[in-house]
């Protein structure tokens, strides 16, 4: 059973009367049922944590912390994740006391990947961008900025270049954004801009150019933000990152 904030509570009550065996959702909803007592987790013997790092960060782990009281003493975590920030360990530390880690990288590589860093003025932004849109050939390309207000100005004067263009970050609704990702993922759009809410489990083959648009915050989110194209890399083709 999948359940996400913003869908049909109703669904999900009419859904659990029957057994589930896997449940996959996003915390918020999960603890909302589990304190209606709708969601029933006393024999749940299994807890994973996808992207472990976004999930006790402070935004979530509160959430998570409150689920655990309804698992079973017994219950095992399993934590997935490219990155393992020190919240990460914080949390380990507590309630993982014999932790089995299996690490897949020896450092937090970007081989494979061409990067290149453009040092400009914020006014001349823009400027660059059109540059590296007639100057590279792009099959597709994810633009990171840091705000919401920034993606949608920035998705307008891309347009108004006359490059089409698609945006999406956390304030639009659920369905419109289920809607840009499944279009752009299709080809129907070759740029879209984005917020670091684009930074999770995408792996769209077509995309060749990652542009940060706004400079990441943190080390982190710089690899999130590439992870699309460290997955390209895998079928073959060359990529592109870029920082303005």
């Amino acid at each position: 059973m999948v359940t996400t904030g913003g869908t049909s509570l109703k669904d999900d009550i009419m859904r659990l009367y029957q057994p589930v065996h896997l449940l996959v959702g996003t915390p918020g909803r999960i603890l909302d049922l589990a304190k209606k007592g709708i969601c029933v987790l006393k024999h749940c013997s299994m807890f994973i944590m996808d992207e472990a790092d976004k999930l006790l960060s402070p935004e979530f782990q509160p959430s998570i912390e409150q689920l655990i009281h309804f698992l079973p003493a017994n219950r095992q975590f399993l934590l997935f994740s490219a990155t393992f920030p020190v919240t990460v360990k914080y949390f380990k530390d507590k309630y993982l006391p014999k932790p089995y880690i299996i690490n897949l990288m020896d450092e937090l590589t970007l081989k494979g990947i061409t990067q290149y860093y453009a040092f400009v003025e914020e006014r001349q932004k823009v400027h660059c961008l059109n540059t590296l849109f007639s100057k590279l050939q792009i099959n597709q390309s994810i633009i990171f900025c840091n705000s919401a207000n920034c993606v949608e100005l920035l998705a307008r004067k891309i347009t108004e270049l006359g490059y089409s263009c698609f945006y999406i970050h956390a304030k639009m609704l659920q369905d419109h954004r289920n809607r840009v990702f499944h279009d752009f993922r299709n080809g129907a759009c070759r740029n879209l801009v984005c917020t670091d809410l684009f930074t999770r489990g995408i792996d769209i083959q077509a995309v060749n150019v990652v542009i940060n648009f706004d400079f990441p915050k943190n080390a982190e989110t710089y690899l999130h933000r590439v992870w699309s194209l460290i997955l390209h890399i895998l079928h073959g083709p060359s990529c592109r990152y870029i920082c303005c």
